[in-house]
């Protein structure tokens, strides 16, 4: 018994939307769960300057994944992370190298940029030595 067309459309339709969800899903997760990712939380969740000035409860979106600023290759990351809190919202700026692909990642730079404009440097690497700076 052939299928109605109408039905084998909505089927399809159905489908590959639910196909593109899951995707979609799953390169968010992948993303939450590197390394390059969680070193920038704690960084974010240990400055208290930035937790002031966003607020508390601190919540974390979902990456913008047609970002053109966010972008991960064998060596690099660079990623803006939508932030939000009570008080104010931004973007959580990470940018992480490694020196080969299965070593580990190390934090570059950290900042936060809130929706006025305000910048707070929360991490950097000096370049001369490889020493880290915390800023607080």
């Amino acid at each position: 018994m052939p299928v109605p067309l109408g039905k084998l459309v909505l089927f399809t339709s159905v489908m590959t939307s639910g196909g593109c969800a899951l995707v979609y899903y799953l390169v968010q997760k992948t993303f939450s769960r590197a390394s390059y990712y969680q070193l920038a939380l704690e960084q974010l969740h240990s400055h208290s300057e930035a937790l002031e000035a966003l607020g508390t409860p601190l919540n974390i979106h979902y990456l913008q994944l047609t970002d053109k600023y966010n972008f991960v290759d064998i060596a690099d990351a660079q990623l803006k992370i939508p932030v939000s809190g009570c008080r104010s919202a931004g973007h959580l700026y990470v940018i992480s190298s490694r020196d080969a692909p299965f070593n580990r990642w190390h934090l570059q730079e950290v900042f936060l940029e809130l929706k006025d404009g305000q910048q707070i440097p929360m991490f950097k690497l000096r370049e001369e030595n490889g020493d880290e700076v915390n800023k607080e």
